[in-house]
């Protein structure tokens, strides 16, 4: 087993030398707080052009669709081999602590079967990241998009067109998360020559939450058909949207509570064994 270990780090020394180099143009723009294995991702990205990885698959198109709304479309592909490269790397790093740990083990049917499910876990549990990462995005969008609609209500109330008090609010924002440099993209293209509607629509897109498509298709049918009445009917739908993050706050609160419950568990074990400990000592020394 320790010839097989050597064989093995041998050839990811390989892989790491041929690689290395090759892919800096998709590797070094990465988050390392995002991909903790960045140094690492040569390797699987060899690794997959190696095998002659077409990235066409059904499997891959449904990847593509989940990459696209947390990365943008114009990045999807960039991230969708990255995506795949950090699985072939933990499926890598997983054979060689099965490796280690048949060092000490007896390989048999049971060791097998054991190693099979673990590798099959690292490859479920890199494609439930991607959904935890997707699961955020949309939190966070339905987090903010009240806040920002009650803004826009009050300009639009002031006045304003929807395109003005979009772009002031944007412009008066001081806070960075997803629904802002979503908005942030919408006054860029509208500036650059793109239709406000088509804006709207591709913003909509992009946010993939139902608060924020029934704003946009309000939005559209104010400029299609005009309508008196739009502030009015942004308030209302901004005391829908403060109602809906009223609840989300509530269901969070609860999952936290149920996630404590295992915690409390194991320190109510460890406070009766640490009270009972020294009554069952005493009583063994009797």
């Amino acid at each position: 087993m320790s010839l097989a270990i050597l064989a093995y780090l041998t050839a990811i020394l390989v892989l790491y030398i041929l690689s290395k180099g090759k892919y800096d143009n998709l590797v070094e723009s990465l988050d390392k707080k995002q991909f903790p294995l960045k140094n690492l991702l040569p390797i699987g990205l060899y690794i997959m052009d190696a095998i002659g990885c077409r990235y066409v698959s059904n499997y891959d198109r449904r990847l593509l669709v989940k990459i696209s709304e947390i990365y943008g479309s114009k990045n999807s592909w960039h991230y969708l081999k990255i995506h795949w490269a950090n699985k072939m790397v933990l499926f890598a790093l997983g054979v060689f602590v099965i490796l280690l740990i048949g060092l000490g083990t007896a390989i048999d049917m049971t060791y097998a079967v054991l190693s099979i499910c673990f590798l099959a876990m690292i490859v479920i549990l890199s494609d439930r990241e991607l959904d935890s990462k997707l699961k955020r995005r949309h939190l966070s969008i339905q987090w903010d998009f009240p806040d920002f609609l009650n803004k826009l209500t009050l300009l639009v109330n002031a006045g304003l067109t929807t395109s003005r008090a979009w772009e002031k609010v944007i412009r008066e924002n001081k806070k960075q998360s997803d629904l802002y440099r979503e908005a942030e993209i919408v006054i860029a293209e509208i500036n650059s020559g793109k239709s406000e509607i088509k804006a709207y629509e591709d913003f909509s897109r992009r946010c993939r939450t139902v608060e924020v498509a029934r704003f946009v298709s309000i939005v559209i049918q104010n400029i299609r058909k005009g309508n008196s009445e739009l502030a009015s009917i942004f308030r209302v739908l901004s005391n829908e949207c403060w109602e809906m993050r009223k609840n989300t706050a509530k269901k969070l609160g609860e999952e936290a509570s149920t996630k404590m419950v295992i915690p409390m568990m194991f320190m109510l074990v460890a406070i009766l064994l640490i009270v009972s400990t020294p009554a069952v000592l005493s009583i063994f020394k009797m």
